[in-house]
């Protein structure tokens, strides 16, 4: 009974061996596919985002310059006025009664000095025959050079009255829009203080004052020595303000004013760009939004948002190497820019760049490169091909 049982176990055990060596080799599975960017170094404009506060171009406040009773307002309150418009009308009755006192006063300082130059001419002539003394023809002179200055002085005098005549009418000092009217008609002005009566405000250009941290400052700068940033063509940084419905201003500022010292309560330095508003729909005081051109940045690469990576060492992104395994490159980031993000450091030309697919590559080992299509994947609004180059074929 016991050896047909061990002929029964070696029968199968031959059988399963037979089993075992007829069994196809497994075979190794290929390498995932993964969607990769080709990267090329581009020149990008440098930009930031910003806040800042308009102000006036000029604002000058128009003030009572003489004392006297306000009669009337001669401008439409909240509309635009020329340089020296007429404003305002003081009540110049006392302002001409100074005048005409003083301009009579200069007719009897020209008559006294009338009489007192004849004197003195008759005095001259007789004085070689000893017709008049040395004391007289000193006093006859004296009293004509006393004459003389006096006619002056009375001169200046009817100067001033005219100046304060003419300032009965209170003009517009510059060119812009004339303010709310602050004092009455009826009230007395001027007197003892210069009173405010309005303020004409310059808001064509506009000032858009703005701040940025004095360490970013500071790299833009030294970015800008080292040739890696340098200014647009014209010299100048641009600014684009965006509106409340998020559409772009139409005009175009330029920056014309940054301070040399640093604020020390906020670690900032002022800076301020001059911004067209020809349509006047900008006003002063209020905030906008705005992206400033601060200028080019050289050798940067754009990366969509999905190719980019973070771990706690930092940024970083997967590439197919030319031995066809994904690598690790550690990156420098700058900022955003048209919804992909601006790489400084760390990219070569040439890197293929894995942008989908990232969840089956591994690190050191193989993968199929494919191009990535963009269309599959479609970037933010405001995008430009320029932005994302067309990727080219893995050789």
């Amino acid at each position: 009974m016991i050896a047909p049982l061990r002929t029964l176990a070696l029968a199968c055990a031959l059988t399963a061996a037979v089993a075992a060596c007829s069994k196809p080799e497994q075979q190794t599975p290929p390498p995932p596919e993964v969607s990769v960017l080709e990267v090329k170094p581009q020149t990008l404009p440098l930009q930031r985002d910003l806040v800042g506060r308009l102000s006036a171009y000029r604002s000058a406040d128009v003030r009572a310059r003489v004392p006297g009773v306000l009669l009337k307002r001669l401008y439409t309150e909240g509309t635009d006025v020329k340089e020296g418009q007429p404003l305002f009308q003081i009540d110049p009755a006392p302002l001409q009664a100074s005048l005409s006192q003083a301009q009579g006063e200069l007719a009897a300082a020209q008559a006294t000095y009338a009489n007192a130059k004849v004197a003195a001419t008759r005095a001259r002539s007789l004085a070689p025959q000893k017709y008049v003394s040395q004391s007289d023809l000193d006093t006859a002179e004296a009293t004509e050079r006393t004459s003389a200055a006096s006619v002056q002085q009375a001169k200046a005098a009817v100067d001033n009255a005219r100046i304060n005549l003419g300032y009965a009418t209170v003009a517009a000092p510059i060119s812009g829009r004339a303010g709310k009217q602050q004092v009455t008609e009826g009230a007395l002005v001027g007197q003892g203080d210069v009173t405010l009566l309005t303020t004409v405000d310059q808001i064509d250009p506009l000032y858009v004052n703005f701040s940025m941290n004095s360490d970013e400052l500071a790299q833009l700068r030294a970015a800008q020595g080292q040739g890696s940033v340098q200014l647009s063509g014209d010299g100048k940084s641009t600014v684009d303000v965006l509106l409340g419905d998020g559409s772009k201003y139409a005009h175009q500022g330029t920056l014309d004013f940054s301070a040399v010292t640093v604020d020390p309560s906020t670690g900032s330095v002022s800076l301020r760009a001059s911004l067209p508003n020809p349509e006047r729909t900008l006003l002063p005081g209020a905030f906008v939004t705005f992206q400033a051109t601060l200028g080019q940045r050289n050798n940067a690469f754009l990366l969509p948002q999905a190719a980019l990576q973070r771990d706690a060492a930092g940024a970083y992104a997967l590439v197919v190497g030319k031995d066809g395994k994904v690598a690790r490159k550690d990156l420098v980031v700058d900022s955003q820019q048209q919804g992909q993000w601006v790489v400084t450091g760390g990219l070569a030309s040439g890197d293929q760049v894995i942008v989908d697919g990232l969840q089956k590559a591994k690190e050191g080992q193989p993968a199929k490169a494919v191009p990535f299509k963009p269309n599959a994947a479609p970037a933010q609004d405001g995008a430009t091909p320029a932005a994302a180059p067309a990727p080219t074929e893995q050789k």
